[in-house]
């Protein structure tokens, strides 16, 4: 097992730590998003098909998902720090040959050396918090942490659409990959000096049976769900998402018996672990797509611009900030409330921009509306995600930071995937974007449900300052 390595020290100064953590984790998430503004521009700039846009959209995703549960147990294998460090360096070298590719298949295989990068890198941040941080330290952290997160995607919206549209030395939509390149150095350079304390030993060896099994299971069950809705659903989709979830299955079993598992089962033993993490994973799949349709809807029915539309969600990103850095402050019992009642009130919020948006935007009014939708998924998120890591033991950090990073990620392509396919089945935009919502509020009270489920199974310390050493004992004796 990874030796246990103590809360940060001088060594470890927090603030540059977690600024250098946190911006890793935000150019990974973004590029996700930045790449669909940039889209048809590559499309005409480089004469690219529909499967290659497709895998040089998508291909990222599903890279990403298939191996962010084995590059997270690459962490206690190589160090965290190590890993961080080898999937940052991946990251922008990987971005360079994005931005200088003369061809689509170039662009398609540096998007997927991209992937891998951003799957190595991305664990590793979860995983350095839970273990260099601990009580209301950790708390502050995860905060900001669950931010970034959430916010990844609508920021490369709003990033890609000034970048490709601004037509930047008239490079057209190569800057959306080459702005990570100086970032990707800048924090290579200042890492030596920030995380020079936070070093962790390796020590078990790779499940390669395991990996093998996963790989196989993830690809199986993600691609349909990310190709699936573009190519009509064929046969093989459906076939390929049986195999895919009974081979899933099956790594879980096999899992349970393994003697260095690849994800190890102990860290959802604790009471409230398994419903606080459903609860999660609702809710960023939620915010997934109600974020993709209201954008598709604002851009096709009310003709704005993708920069336009990025813009119409600062004011949810301001609201979903300014919950996340604050909550750790309020009374411990309103923190305990906060994520039964923050699903219902990102429903109510999204719901009622929804139905004034449908035939017109409402203008400023949708500025409270949003802030409140925003506050909501932060409330329902950030507050329990910490709640969760709390239960675990330090030990089982990359098994906490797997589930945190590839749950959402399922979650989110399957809402695609599925509520994507009703939206884009109805007559009209406005129609799809209200059926959408009625599903979305379904999934959120039932996210409700399950953040009450994780309340009342887990200690009335979890999440408060006491929160670290409850889940250590519970975990340990779990």
């Amino acid at each position: 097992m990874t030796a246990h390595v103590p809360p940060v020290t001088a060594a470890v100064r927090r603030g540059p730590m977690l600024a250098v953590l946190l911006t890793g984790q935000v150019m990974a998430s973004m590029d996700g998003s930045i790449v669909s503004v940039a889209a048809q521009t590559i499309r005409d700039d480089l004469n690219a098909g529909g499967a290659a846009i497709q895998l040089i959209v998508s291909g990222y995703l599903l890279t990403t998902g298939v191996l962010l549960v084995t590059c997270a147990r690459l962490g206690d294998i190589l160090g965290h720090r190590r890993a961080f460090l080898l999937g940052l360096a991946w990251f922008t070298a990987a971005s360079l040959l994005c931005g200088l590719a003369p061809g689509a298949l170039v662009l398609v295989l540096a998007r997927i050396a991209q992937a891998v990068g951003a799957a190595l890198l991305m664990p590793q941040v979860f995983s350095l918090i839970q273990v260099h941080w601990e009580g209301a330290a950790r708390r502050r952290a995860i905060g900001v942490y669950s931010m970034v997160l959430a916010l990844g995607v609508a920021l490369g919206q709003i990033v890609g659409g000034l970048v490709v549209g601004a037509d930047l030395w008239g490079l057209s939509w190569r800057p959306a990959f080459l702005v990570n390149v100086p970032i990707g150095v800048a924090l290579l350079v200042v890492e030596p000096r920030v995380l020079a304390g936070a070093r962790s030993e390796g020590g078990p060896r790779l499940d390669v049976a395991g990996v093998a099994a996963l790989t196989i299971a993830m690809t199986a069950f993600t691609g349909p769900l990310i190709f699936g809705p573009e190519y009509g659903w064929p046969l093989w989709c459906w076939v390929s998402l049986v195999c895919g979830a009974a081979l899933l299955a099956a790594f879980v079993r096999y899992e349970a018996k393994a003697r260095q598992p690849l994800l190890d089962p102990r860290a959802v033993r604790p009471p409230g672990v398994k419903p606080g993490m459903a609860a999660c994973w609702i809710i960023m799949g939620c915010y997934t797509v109600f974020l993709l349709t209201l954008t598709l809807h604002l851009q096709s029915a009310l003709r704005f611009s993708p920069f336009e539309a990025g813009l119409a969600f600062v004011p949810y990103a301001v609201g979903f900030g300014s919950l996340s850095l604050s909550w750790n402050r309020y009374h411990p019992r309103l923190q305990r409330l906060l994520p039964l009642l923050g699903p219902l009130a990102f429903a109510a919020g999204a719901a009622t921009i929804v139905v004034l948006a449908r035939d017109r935007w409402p203008g400023l009014v949708s500025v409270p509306i949003l802030a409140f939708a925003g506050a909501g998924h932060a409330a329902g998120y950030s507050p329990l995600i910490a709640q969760v890591s709390s239960l675990v033991d330090t030990r089982f950090a990359s098994a906490v930071s797997a589930l945190n990073s590839t749950g959402p990620l399922l979650a989110s392509v399957t809402a695609v995937a599925g509520l994507g396919s009703v939206y884009f089945a109805a007559p009209a935009s406005a129609d799809g974007l209200v059926r959408v919502m009625a599903a979305i509020t379904v999934l959120l009270v039932l996210g409700a449900v399950c953040a009450q489920r994780a309340r009342t199974a887990s200690p009335p310390s979890a999440g408060t300052s006491a929160g670290t050493s409850a889940g250590a004992s519970a975990a340990t004796g779990g």
